[in-house]
């Protein structure tokens, strides 16, 4: 009952910055934002917790061994969740990739060459030269950072590499509560069928009275037409109640990875819905800037757009690079290592690029323009996810209670159709009350499960709008 229902709505402070070290300073979290987040959510049910619980693993709290397995193979096996973590590993190969700025670029090489020198360029004719010689060294540039371009470089990269890390957070969570609400409207759909044909075998009997009282002139025709009637109607439905099965079971195939048949055995236990009563840990607003993915991503892609503000401010400063090359050159190969065959340069180089057509004043201004544009998103991020989850708050509370008020209608329709069915024996009513009835009760038991299904699925999402177990503290 709804009674046993406590929401927790925890009065927290304002936790550490996004996904940088622990530690850093806490008010950093919401220096992007225009408007300061409020206290607490617009919609506070009455019954409260101080104190939250940790919502990591939340699906555990279904005591479910079925979905704990689905889950748990899911975050293993599933393509989209493989395709985030390729990603990942792509933007930390290239936070290597730009730290390998800081060091010297080495090269080798070695060859022979054959010249060979016109004798008819002077005025007077000359014979032709020519020569041949064999060649062996190794050369090197080195970019030294004076000014902390390549520093920014890597800043930027390393930035990307935590928001691809918040990407796949996000991908996580979101596939464990696809999984999770796909879980539900299976059983939701084996539930409604099992209910129909319970119904249907409780309307067989009614249409066995009917006949018999027919057989005894004590009904008419007609009696029997309608509760045939009645029983066919619910039997019409088992079909397609059997075909969402079906399909439901395929898409939780593609979630977990794996064929249809090979899931076939963890559903084979248990056919139930979970409780959907549940503690939940749901925080102040602010919470939610350490616990979403989508928010620490946001957060991360500005650290990135700062970065490249400081490597495009950097481009109006000059580059100072060391170049050298050490080699050998000798006509004949076994001379090559001869103390005068070899060879050396040292070239250290200032460039400085002082015209050039006011690119680079509009590649800054391309830069900050791109960093507001990531401020913008940043706070739409922020915005959306308390929307997202102050409704997830209400319609999980509202669902509740919807359970609750069809709990009533059903007791009250179990005793329309005793009723109807004890006076229909004994010819105090007709047929017409007991079909009422049946369909009455029928579809309110079909409304609990599928209003129980929309709690557990409204819980689903709650989960999932809170950040599902997120905690940019310990990424």
């Amino acid at each position: 009952m709804f009674q046993r229902f406590v929401l927790t709505i925890a009065i927290a402070g304002i936790f550490a910055h996004g996904i940088p070290c622990k530690g850093e300073n806490l008010q950093d979290m919401n220096k992007y934002l225009r408007d300061s987040l409020p206290g607490q959510w617009s919609y506070v049910p009455e019954r409260t917790m101080a104190m939250p619980m940790e919502s990591n693993g939340w699906w555990k709290r279904f005591n479910d061994s079925a979905l704990d397995t689905l889950i748990t193979i899911g975050m293993d096996n599933n393509y989209n969740l493989a395709m985030a973590l390729r990603r990942t590993q792509i933007a930390r190969n290239a936070v290597g990739q730009a730290r390998a700025g800081w060091m010297p670029v080495v090269n080798a090489n070695a060859g022979w060459t054959k010249l060979r020198d016109s004798g008819m360029t002077d005025p007077a004719p000359n014979p032709a030269t020519g020569m041949s010689y064999f060649s062996a060294g190794l050369s090197a540039s080195w970019e030294i950072d004076i000014f902390g371009k390549i520093a920014s470089g890597v800043k930027a990269k390393k930035a990307g590499y935590m928001a691809s890390r918040a990407e796949y957070a996000g991908a996580m969570v979101s596939v464990c509560a696809q999984i999770a609400a796909t879980y539900v409207e299976l059983r939701m759909y084996q539930e409604l069928l099992d209910i129909a044909n319970d119904h249907a075998e409780n309307q067989m009997k009614i249409v066995n009275i009917a006949k018999a009282r027919f057989e005894t002139t004590l009904a008419s025709k007609l009696d029997v037409t309608q509760a045939l009637e009645t029983y066919y109607s619910t039997t019409a439905s088992v079909p397609m109640l059997e075909n969402s099965i079906h399909t439901t079971i395929n898409a939780l195939a593609v979630l977990t990875g794996e064929s249809h048949d090979s899931i076939l055995h963890i559903l084979s236990t248990g056919k139930h819905l979970p409780d959907p009563v549940q503690i939940v840990e749901a925080g102040v607003p602010m919470d939610l800037l350490r616990r979403r993915p989508d928010i620490a991503k946001a957060e991360m892609e500005l650290a990135a757009y700062a970065a490249e503000i400081g490597i495009a401010k950097k481009d109006f400063l000059p580059t100072l690079t060391l170049e050298g090359e050490i080699g050998t050159s000798a006509h004949n190969a076994k001379n090559l290592f001869s103390h005068n065959s070899f060879t050396y340069s040292i070239t250290p180089t200032l460039s400085w690029t002082l015209f050039d057509g006011l690119a680079r004043k509009y590649a800054l201004a391309s830069a900050k323009e791109t960093f507001k544009a990531g401020i913008d998103n940043y706070n739409l991020t922020v915005m959306t996810a308390v929307e997202e989850a102050d409704n997830a708050l209400s319609t999980y509370f509202h669902a509740l209670r919807h359970v609750d008020a069809i709990r009533e209608v059903i007791t009250q329709n179990n005793e329309s159709l005793r009723l109807a069915i004890d006076r229909y024996k004994n010819s105090l009513s007709p047929m017409n009350d007991v079909v009422t009835a049946q369909l009455n009760s029928l579809a309110a038991e079909s409304d609990l499960i599928s209003a129980q299904g929309a709690a557990l699925s409204a819980l689903i999402s709650l989960y999932e709008a809170l950040g599902g177990g997120f905690d940019s503290q310990n990424y």
